[in-house]
């Protein structure tokens, strides 16, 4: 291969200043999904700032591009946004000049278009009622006609997000109220939201009429704490208290301090992204009152029950493969080892890797135990299959180990269709589930065995009551029944950009 070819195939891996950096950063080496984004909210906090900085932290794994925090004190904002992580954006000089005791902040994964800090949240607006500032995690499914019929009628656009198609509508509603303006935009709205909107005096909340996108709100003392999942409340000390319902506006007013509970629209099927349980959420998170580890291990114990296989031991891909393993191999009794080992400081390196590691990088990221594979037969455990590039990296790196078998389990249903409603997913024919046969897809890894758990498996495993269709769940990437119109101009990716 000649130094040129070499030279512009390694270009072709950045877009940014680091590796892994911007818009289609992860260079296909890892074919994962990626969540979206994250929001959290402080209302009636003195120290709203330290609060939502640290609640950002925890949930930092939501978004990894840009970080944001605005402030209001009752009379005006204070805020900050920047790119990077919420370490990088933020220290204790910016944060000591957001001061105020409401606030909303947001981290961002960019999952179409290009990565940028004007599209970094929360988003600042001025329109005749003063200082909005919004932020959101999901996807509007009809926003790109919203903006056509908008811009038709003369709104100029500064962004490219879908959060700022509300804001435009907000700006355009014949009601002066905040809270009947952003009703009014609300309805306007297909798809999957959690949004907080703050102005100089109140913060409001709301969720999707499906409850697509998770969103729980806590308490800290007298304050109201909001966030995208609930280990945010652990890291700043605060407590769970309900999930947001739904369709419904809450309603968070500075001077009156108190907390108004409303609605927008009516519960509509609901369908909370089964994604979450399976790969996005943080092991200690609850979703609807479900503990998300608890969950992945009750689906490995059922992909033992659908697919047992005689072997040495059990490993999961980490991290969120890691409790599915735990359960497989306590159901199986099969011993669960480290037979793959993380290293979590390759995200953001300055270096170029060399070829041979572009070719082969899944070692950037793993490494396989060689004293605990060699020479056994291995369940590798992992949550999912995209383009099946991983997985064939994984199952080579076990078998140079010395593994006389690996045999895969997965603990989801084949992925097969794309989501609409802020999950970065490839186009329907880079998905290998819409492509190839189960058999195709176990030669294609290089597996000896390949199971996917049953959908009716997954649901089971995750516990909800079985009074609705998919026990609540949003099921679309696995069965192509989107609870949403989805049209032709439905942007695959993501509401921040």
């Amino acid at each position: 291969m000649s130094d040129e070819i070499k030279t512009s195939q390694a270009q072709a891996l950045w877009t940014g200043r680091f590796y892994n950096d911007g818009i289609n950063s992860h260079d296909g080496l890892f074919d994962k999904l990626r969540e979206e984004c994250g929001v959290f909210g402080v209302f009636g906090h003195p120290d709203a700032a330290s609060l939502s900085y640290y609640g950002l932290h925890a949930l930092q794994h939501r978004g990894q591009e840009s970080a944001g925090i605005c402030v209001t004190d009752g009379s005006g904002f204070n805020y900050h946004r920047d790119m990077g992580l919420v370490k990088e954006v933020f220290n204790n000089d910016i944060l000591g000049t957001l001061v105020g005791s409401s606030a909303i902040a947001h981290v961002r994964y960019s999952t179409a278009g290009e990565s940028k800090l004007a599209n970094a949240q929360p988003l600042i607006f001025k329109y005749r009622g003063g200082d909005l500032a919004i932020a959101t995690n999901g996807n509007l499914t009809n926003a790109a006609e919203i903006k056509h019929d908008l811009e038709r009628q003369g709104s100029i656009f500064q962004t490219t997000s879908d959060t700022e198609v509300v804001a435009h509508l907000i700006a355009r509603s014949q009601h002066d109220d905040i809270v009947l303006a952003v009703k009014e935009a609300l309805l306007k709205v297909d798809g999957a939201y959690a949004f907080l909107f703050q102005t100089k005096d109140k913060l409001i909340a709301a969720r999707d009429p499906h409850g697509l996108r998770p969103f729980v709100m806590g308490r800290l003392g007298n304050a109201y704490l909001f966030a995208s999942e609930t280990c945010a409340f652990d890291a700043v000390g605060g407590t769970y208290y309900r999930d947001v319902e739904p369709g419904e506006l809450l309603v968070l007013d500075i001077a009156r301090g108190s907390m108004t509970e409303d609605r927008f629209a009516p519960i509509q099927r609901r369908a909370i992204c089964a994604m979450e349980y399976i790969y996005f959420a943080r092991p200690d998170s609850d979703i609807d009152a479900i503990n998300i580890h608890s969950a992945r291990k009750r689906m490995g114990r059922q992909l033992a029950l659908e697919a047992f296989v005689d072997a040495d031991i059990v490993t999961g891909v980490p991290d969120s493969s890691i409790s599915a393993a735990i359960g497989y191999a306590e159901q199986t009794g099969i011993p669960y080892e480290l037979g793959l080992i993380k290293n979590r400081y390759t995200g953001r390196t300055f270096i170029q890797p060399s070829q041979e590691l572009r070719e082969q990088g899944v070692k950037m990221k793993l490494s396989a135990v060689r004293s605990i594979v060699a020479g056994k037969r291995v369940v590798m455990i992992d949550d999912s299959i995209v383009r099946g590039t991983t997985s064939l990296r994984i199952v080579n790196l076990l078998r140079e180990a010395g593994a006389t078998e690996v045999h895969v389990r997965i603990s989801s249903p084949p992925f097969m269709n794309p989501c609409y409603y802020g999950i970065d997913t490839p186009d329907r024919k880079e998905l290998i589930a819409a492509q190839k046969s189960i058999e195709e897809i176990r030669q294609a890894i290089n597996a000896d065995s390949l199971h996917f758990l049953s959908k009716e498996g997954l649901l089971g495993s995750i516990g909800r009551p079985n009074v609705e269709l998919n026990r609540g769940h949003c099921t679309a990437c696995f069965d192509n029944s989107y609870p949403t119109r989805i049209t032709e101009e439905s942007e695959v990716g993501c509401g921040c950009d």
